[in-house]
């Protein structure tokens, strides 16, 4: 069986297990503490990062790192629907929207980790401007192509189950007047693939996330 080195928090692991879900592949989890990378994982991971997806080959394995990597594999080598378009050159686009959505997650990371009110206002509107393009981008819906799932809902739903939280904890404004995302954020988040892809605990591991990090977003609480 094939098996996913995850981090509970990690927005790349979730990608990979979103992928490997709506393929309907069987795959295991095994979760390390990234604070304290064990040596089996370090021997095997070239940039000492998870995702890492081990696959069973003749008599071995074979490990891939790097998500978009993880996720290009599974949609070849597995049965399943496609979750990429048969027309190379729609291809080429989603990934490219792919790589706009790992280019969100840069900011979100600065956003979430800012210690003080204007790196937290500076990393907010570029993250905003950037959700003004993917509104531009979108149709009708539900999804990033319409009707069927791809890979972009893959890279995408896992930036939206941050601000589950973060919407709780300050009136941000990101998706202000941005409904098509907003009706994609929705439609993302009931899709099972997405729920499986964190454990229940993850609201909980987030905010102890914020508070190790002495987060500005704590303090710019609602009032």
């Amino acid at each position: 069986m094939l098996a996913l080195v995850s981090h509970h928090l990690c927005p790349y692991v979730q990608r990979a297990s979103i992928a490997l879900d709506e393929k309907g592949v069987r795959f295991e989890r095994t979760y390390i503490d990234l604070k304290a990378k064990p040596d089996w994982f370090l021997k095997v991971s070239p940039l000492g990062k998870v995702p890492l997806l081990q696959v069973p080959q003749h008599g071995g394995e074979t490990v891939l790192f790097e998500s978009s990597v993880i996720a290009e594999y599974v949609e070849e080598s597995q049965a399943g629907p496609k979750l990429h378009p048969g027309d190379a050159l729609e291809r080429a686009r989603h990934r490219g929207w792919m790589e706009f959505g790992s280019s969100i997650l840069s900011d979100l990371w600065g956003f979430e980790t800012a210690k003080d009110r204007e790196t937290y206002e500076q990393k907010g509107k570029a993250i905003a401007a950037k959700f003004v393009t993917v509104e531009a981008a979108l149709g009708d819906g539900p999804y990033f192509a319409g009707a069927k799932f791809s890979l972009v809902d893959a890279v995408f739903a896992p930036i939206f189950r941050y601000f589950d939280l973060f919407d709780t904890l300050a009136d941000h404004g990101i998706f202000d007047g941005l409904d098509r995302v907003g009706a994609w954020r929705t439609a993302l988040a009931a899709r099972p693939s997405v729920k499986a892809a964190v454990t229940p605990d993850y609201g909980e591991r987030l905010m102890t996330f914020l508070r190790e990090h002495d987060a500005y977003l704590l303090r710019a609480r609602k009032a």
